[in-house]
């Protein structure tokens, strides 16, 4: 290979020496016929210094260089740190550092130079930049990017088993070999776990038990080997250990005893045996088995997912009375538990369970939970189906009685007799129910004859089994119709039957007519149904437009059932193809039912009632009035009139004798005696109307005082002259204001507000005035 490449060599060499020459030549001829300026370069290249010199101040740089050669030339510098931390001499150009410099604070520094000519400030060349970099030493110790690291591990992993990485930061140039180095070192717990130089934490032993120690807190330091001072920094790492299955279910009692009541519920909570499983929750995966006892059919024990306890359930009834104590061995083990993990102590858990019943006062116990008993519908002879039974289940053997419960249908169709006799009140009807259900209570009767307040039920059922006791009716088609055309054997409707009873798969009907006499005939069909066709033909629509056809339909029971029911066909005109064209319409058979028809009645008799009594009360009001003339006549003999009249003689107008004084058979109001009683008449004329004029104002008193619709009667009415024959003479209020008569009225203040106006008209001053 060297010899390949010295063979290269030598034959390109030749090559590029003739090029660099050609090269020379070229320039060499342009400078000679070219008498162009040539362009003054900057001489000096990128300058370096060192950090953290111990040399006293100034630190010398580097210097400023131009191939400008103007003895009056003066180099200024500009830029970053000018003039502060870096200055130059004018006249030489040498840079100065006038602070010792710290890499890691900046590593280089960008500075611009200028020449000027210093008599007039002229610039003799373009400015120019140039950088100043900041040489690395050795000098700065790792820091860890953060004080505390965390990392995890499942328990018992094997030898090498990464945990986390730690990272240590050193500030110096990493581009110079060797000053940014970092190794690592455990100084504590290193004998758990190792570091490798990349920071890397592994476990340096396989049997980190989480159970033992959760948690780890190691020290980790980071040194630069290569440093001059050999500085270090440390920072914590915790390390915990995450859970495995690797370890089983432990009893915390070596036996456990439970109390339970014998009427604990199937599935309900007898007891919890507790274990102990180390790992964490999402860990324990506890089963519970029996291993000793013949109580597997009796008892179940289901683990609790959340706290990991096994609860005992019974799976049957107890009964303290058979077995009152049972004894039996359970196992705990977790399947789930790595073969590879498995610890001193077994996989095996086993603790003893005694369970002791203890007695209670049991409600009766049927039989059965239900009887079946069948009957004959409409059977009056039967009266007792049979009896259902229960007992005592507890020592003391009391006596049950028996009750009924609820019954479905709603109903007293079935009852149960206090020692326990199922009995029927009346035969059952299959056609209103086929099935009669009851539910029968049983309780205890104590010692002081009271009923217990337990109880227990059974259902009874009674069948009621069919008797043909129900005709078949016809199931009634849709208006049958016929033309009046029809030809004989013409279909007219095909009809089918019903029957409430319950029909046997031999069952049958048969149907026919009640009479031959018509132009219909029956035919039956296989199917239990029957056509009905035409025999003759040539319906006339003006002797009948209806036909009623009466068909009777039997059973093939035992006895036979029969029924005559009426199809009514209506003849219709019809076209040349059959269609009908033309039917009557026939009235619609409006069918009322009986609650409708009850609902009516009692419409009707309420109206009736109501319109009697509210006659009966006008009859009563009418015989109250007929003690007293019609108000209308009496009114007509008080109204007022404008002709005098032929005094007291004239009959004729109007009834005097209202108006005679109540003297004889008077009215004496209170205590006080009437005045006008004391005014005589002559003894031989007298009349038969005084007691008329009592009834009447009585009567009137009556009707003011108990009916608030009916005027007063105590108003005013003017007579202009009543004749010169009356002994009570004139009753004119037209005269009696300038009459000399020395009749005193007040008295008609005694007789009560019903003559207040009179007398405070015939009692008063002349000289007062009343406007009426």
């Amino acid at each position: 290979m060297k010899k390949l490449i010295l063979l290269f060599s030598l034959f390109l060499a030749p090559a590029f020496s003739y090029k660099e020459n050609q090269k020379i030549n070229q320039n060499f001829s342009s400078n000679n016929t070219s008498h162009k300026r040539l362009k003054r370069d900057w001489i000096w290249n990128r300058m370096h210094i060192r950090e953290e010199i111990d040399s006293p101040l100034p630190h010398h740089v580097g210097k400023l260089t131009s191939s400008v050669g103007n003895k009056n030339a003066m180099y200024i510098i500009e830029g970053e740190s000018a003039n502060t931390i870096f200055k130059v001499q004018g006249y030489d150009g040498d840079i100065y550092a006038f602070e010792r410099l710290d890499r890691e604070k900046k590593a280089e520094y960008e500075l611009t130079a200028h020449i000027i000519d210093r008599r007039n400030n002229r610039s003799l060349e373009p400015p120019s930049k140039f950088i100043i970099k900041v040489s690395d030493i050795n000098d700065n110790a790792p820091i860890f990017v953060q004080k505390i690291f965390n990392g995890s591990v499942p328990e018992m992993s094997r030898l090498g088993t990464s945990v986390t990485k730690v990272t240590a930061e050193d500030a110096d140039d990493p581009t110079v070999a060797g000053h940014a180095t970092v190794t690592y070192q455990i100084i504590k717990g290193n004998e758990y776990f190792t570091v490798d130089d990349s920071g890397v934490i592994s476990t340096a032993r396989a049997d980190l038990d989480r159970e033992s120690q959760s948690a780890y807190e190691i020290i980790v330091k980071a040194k630069d080997a290569l440093g001059l001072t050999g500085e270090s920094s440390t920072a914590t790492v915790i390390i915990r250990l995450t859970d495995i299955n690797d370890n089983f279910p432990v009893f915390k009692h070596p036996s456990f005893h439970f109390r339970v009541p014998e009427n604990i519920s199937v599935g309900g909570e007898v007891g919890r045996v507790k274990v102990e499983d180390i790992d964490e929750p999402q860990h324990r995966n506890t089963k519970y088995s029996f291993v000793r006892g013949d109580y597997r059919d009796t008892f179940e024990i289901i683990a609790n997912p959340f706290t990991n306890e096994g609860i005992i359930r019974p799976k049957k009834p107890l009964d303290f009375e058979k077995v009152a104590e049972y004894r039996f061995d359970i196992e705990a083990t977790d399947h789930n538990v790595n073969p590879a993990y498995y610890k001193p102590g077994g996989s095996r858990s086993i603790s003893t369970i005694t369970i002791e019943v203890t007695d209670v006062d049991e409600p009766p116990v049927f039989t059965k939970l239900s009887y079946e008993f069948k009957v004959r519908e409409n059977d009056p002879e039967i009266k007792t189906l049979g009896s259902v039974w229960a007992h005592d289940p507890d020592a003391a053997k009391r006596k049950i009685r028996f009750a009924r419960r609820r019954a479905s249908p709603n109903g007293d169709y079935v009852r149960v007799s206090d020692s326990g006799i199922i009995q029927l009140p009346k035969p059952l009807d299959r056609e209103f129910s086929s099935l009669y259900n009851i539910t029968v209570a049983a309780q205890e009767i104590l010692e002081d004859g009271r009923l217990s307040d337990r109880e227990s039920h059974a259902q009874v059922h009674v069948i009621v089994t069919d008797e043909n006791d129900n005709a078949p009716e016809l199931v009634y088609p849709e208006e049958p119709r016929v033309c009046e055309n029809a030809a004989p054997g013409k279909v007219i409707i095909r009809i089918s039957a019903t029957d409430k009873d319950e029909i046997s798969p031999g069952g049958f009907f048969t149907y026919s007519l009640t009479t031959e006499d018509s132009n219909f005939s029956l035919t039956e069909n296989p199917d239990n149904t029957a056509n009905i066709t035409v025999k003759d033909g040539q319906f006339n629509r003006e002797l009948a437009k209806i036909h009623y056809l009466p068909v009777i339909i039997s059973d093939n029971g035992n006895p036979e059932l029969s029924s005559t029911n009426t199809l009514v066909i209506s003849v219709c005109k019809c076209n040349e193809k059959g269609d009908f064209t033309f039917c009557e319409e026939r009235a619609k058979q409006v069918g009322v039912s009986v609650q409708a028809l009850v609902a009516i009645f009692i419409c009707i008799f309420t109206i009736i009632v109501i319109a009697l009594l509210i006659l009966l009360r006008k009859r009563h009001k009418k015989d109250l009035s007929g003690l007293r003339r019609n108000v209308a006549e009496i009114h007509e003999q008080l109204v007022t009139y404008d002709e005098e009249g032929g005094g007291e003689m004239d009959t004729t107008s109007y009834d005097v004798s209202v108006l005679n004084s109540v003297r004889k058979n008077g009215i004496k109001p209170e205590v006080v005696p009437s005045a006008y009683a004391q005014v005589q008449k002559p003894p031989g004329n007298t009349t038969s109307g005084a007691g008329e004029m009592e009834m009447m104002i009585e009567v009137k008193k009556d009707e003011a005082d108990n009916d608030r619709d009916l005027l007063p009667y105590d108003t005013l009415h003017i007579y202009g002259y009543e004749g010169a024959e009356s002994i009570a003479e004139s009753l004119s209020s037209l005269e009696s204001g300038s009459s000399d008569s020395d009749i005193d009225y007040d008295f008609l203040n005694d007789w009560g507000p019903r003559f207040k106006m009179l007398a405070e008209l015939y009692g008063s001053e002349p000289n007062e005035d009343f406007v009426y």
